[in-house]
């Protein structure tokens, strides 16, 4: 008999080798996983019933999220579900190799408020744009990299990963290798091309990765790429510099480039496509917060005529 141990690392093998899943999917499919058969406790697959996925699920309710102040939160429902749609592809993958255990259709999620998107305005973004001082290298680079994190929507492990090479100025357009190892075609604006264009000739180095470390830890660093959490300190510092007060990431301009197409009349099928959604759902997350023309219509068309 399969033991469950041994099941779930042939899981996330296929997952990662057939399905083309990134490393980091792996991984956290990997942590959710082990916190179920932590709980339950069998290496059977036959012993997992519906009984114990229920008590799995209070249990997962009354675990500690996030700190807020002095007071613990409990473990948001959002993320309860990424245990529990884990578990459900876990379980999809058994039926697939004919092993009896718990249908994955028994697996339900349990229901979220809508997705909020963090914005900033156009000001504030207009504030965070101008943060970097282009007299020296590192500035050069920032600029860069904030240019073209609004010129294209890029994920930041997208940006990180990117080359010199992979990024033609010649052109306004280059592709991009993104979740689930697909390829989309992203564009570059006049003022993104100019920052990269203005960071590269000022660059000596040899390395090819676009964006690079500087500073005192970068000569003693293993890697020279900037990673993505490093991306995601120095958006808050320029954030902090430009007096935004809210929490500003690199996902943050992601929802402006998203918003500021569908603002302008982008139509929401295009801008799944620049963003990179297997998903249509997962775009439509931005439609109500692009209300502007919907108040427009609203101001033309309804209403007696006097």
């Amino acid at each position: 008999m399969a033991k469950l141990k041994e099941l779930k690392r042939e899981f996330l093998e296929y997952l990662e080798i057939e399905r083309g899943r990134s490393i980091k999917t792996v991984e956290n499919y990997d942590r959710y996983l082990d916190r179920f058969l932590a709980y339950a406790k069998t290496d059977d697959p036959k012993k997992l019933t519906e009984g114990m996925v229920r008590e799995y699920r209070l249990w997962l309710n009354r675990q500690p999220g996030t700190k807020v102040g002095r007071e613990q939160q409990p473990l948001k429902r959002r993320t309860q579900n990424y245990y529990l749609i884990a578990l459900r592809a876990f379980l999809k993958y058994l039926r697939k190799r004919g092993i009896e255990a718990l249908s994955p259709e028994r697996i339900e999620l349990a229901k979220v408020s809508e997705r909020s998107i963090d914005l900033i305005s156009p000001q504030e973004l207009d504030r965070l744009m101008k943060g970097p001082d282009t007299s020296n290298l590192q500035g050069l680079r920032d600029k860069a990299i904030l240019e073209l994190l609004f010129s294209t929507g890029l994920r930041v492990s997208e940006l990180c990963s990117l080359s010199t090479d992979d990024v033609d100025l010649s052109r306004d357009e280059f592709s991009v290798r993104g979740k689930g190892d697909k390829i989309r075609v992203v564009f570059l604006s006049p003022d993104s091309k100019k920052a990269i264009s203005a960071y590269l000739k000022a660059r000596k180095d040899m390395s090819d990765a676009l964006f690079i470390q500087y500073g005192k830890n970068a000569k003693n660093a293993s890697d020279p790429r900037l990673s993505p959490r490093a991306v995601q300190r120095l958006i808050k510092q320029y954030a902090i510099k430009a007096g935004i007060t809210r929490k500003v990431t690199p996902h943050v301009i992601r929802h402006s480039f998203a918003t500021d197409l569908l603002s302008n009349g982008a139509d929401l099928r295009s801008v799944q496509a620049l963003l990179g959604h297997a998903h249509i759902g997962t775009t439509q997350v931005y439609t109500h917060v692009t209300d502007k023309h919907l108040r427009e219509v609203h101001k033309k068309f309804h209403g007696r005529k006097s």
